[in-house]
């Protein structure tokens, strides 16, 4: 039987590569997200990883469970009511292998058909697939009848409405629980405006699916806008919440630095890894690189540095003494720099080496 999920009124978390890791997804559910979608992670990789259950770690939402693979962790179940899946697929069977191998872990699935990047297209995933839409049907047919789980998929606009309904009316057709659509075309980028008219095109036709509405929501009042001009079903946020993931909050986004000291104690207390944490931290400071503590951000090369930054040296002593898996993190850290230093150190004698025996004979 397939559990389900009311897609209606929500406004969401959209998946986002590096960023939208664990910290972030907790702190927009603290905010008011109604849903979170994990980062894309390819049916291959999540297939091949190995599940492991950490009860040490207690959150407001369950213990901690993460998925290794090849020295990489993705950390799920602290959200699992509310959390939705995003895989990377091109694959009916391996998209339903991923699938059945974070079931126990997550809400719903979604199948990503809207990341550009040439990694994705090159594996027929991502936008790859709205070029090839028996294939999308196939994987979707597959997830939708066999996973058990609600599934959904999200796409980005074509190059005409009319092809745009065309694709959303075979999604529909598959059983999927909603679609949420990118404003822009696989071609069109963040600088250049979204064409929200799109979404009201395909409420309109297929007023059956939710239709959640993706792009250009950039603060709280732009749901309401965008509700009015489209009726859209739900909303989904990437760079604003990027920037200040506060924006879910009814009461008004709150300032960037509360937000970053917010981001990195939750990232310590998840034992998120350094670089993870401080590419997020670089990305919330996107449009505000003027701030003076982002020169030190950019120059830091730990969580003691950063903690140091933002006043936060005791909660920093404090997660050493009591928080174990944060602990290791460290330590996984520091093993990773020694090796490194000793690349470098390596390379270092191999060129003496090199110039000794040059000048020797």
């Amino acid at each position: 039987m397939t559990s389900t999920i009311e897609y209606r009124n929500k406004i969401i978390l959209a998946p986002m590569v590096r960023v939208g890791t664990l910290p972030l997804r907790l702190l927009a559910l603290e905010f008011g997200a109604d849903l979170v979608y994990s980062p894309e992670m390819v049916d291959k990789r999540i297939i091949a990883s190995k599940r492991h259950f950490d009860g040490k770690i207690k959150m407001s939402f369950n213990n901690q469970v993460s998925y290794f693979a090849k020295g990489n962790a993705t950390y799920l179940n602290s959200q699992k009511s509310k959390l939705i899946f995003q895989i990377g697929t091109s694959d009916p069977d391996l998209a339903l292998q991923a699938a059945l191998k974070v079931k126990q872990d997550v809400s719903g699935i979604d199948v990503n058909c809207g990341c550009p990047k040439k990694f994705s297209i090159q594996g027929g995933m991502g936008v790859a697939l709205l070029s090839n839409p028996d294939k999308l049907k196939s994987i979707l047919t597959n997830l939708v009848q066999n996973s058990g789980l609600p599934v959904t998929c999200k796409i980005r606009m074509l190059q005409t409405k009319e092809q745009t309904l065309e694709l959303c009316k075979m999604i529909e057709s598959t059983g999927v629980s909603a679609i949420a659509i990118h404003c822009r075309t696989k071609d069109e980028r963040p600088k250049q405006p979204g064409h929200w008219d799109i979404f009201k095109y395909i409420v309109e036709n297929i007023p059956s699916v939710p239709i959640i509405a993706n792009g250009d929501i950039f603060q709280r009042s732009d749901i309401f806008k965008l509700k009015e001009l489209s009726n859209a079903s739900s909303f989904m946020i990437a760079r604003a919440a990027q920037n200040n993931v506060s924006i879910f909050r009814k009461g008004g986004s709150l300032p960037l630095k509360d937000i970053v000291t917010k981001y990195i104690k939750k990232a310590i207390d998840v034992g998120n890894s350094w670089p993870n944490t401080k590419y997020t931290l670089v990305q919330m400071y996107a449009e505000c690189s003027k701030e003076p503590e982002y020169k030190y951000l950019t120059k830091s090369k730990s969580y003691e540095d950063v903690c140091k930054i933002y006043d936060l040296e005791s909660y920093f002593q404090n997660a050493i003494a009591t928080n174990g898996t944060f602990k290791n993190v460290l330590l996984g850290q520091a093993k990773n720099l020694k090796r490194k230093q000793e690349e470098i150190n390596n390379d270092i004698g191999s060129e003496k080496k090199k110039i000794y025996i040059l000048y020797n004979n």
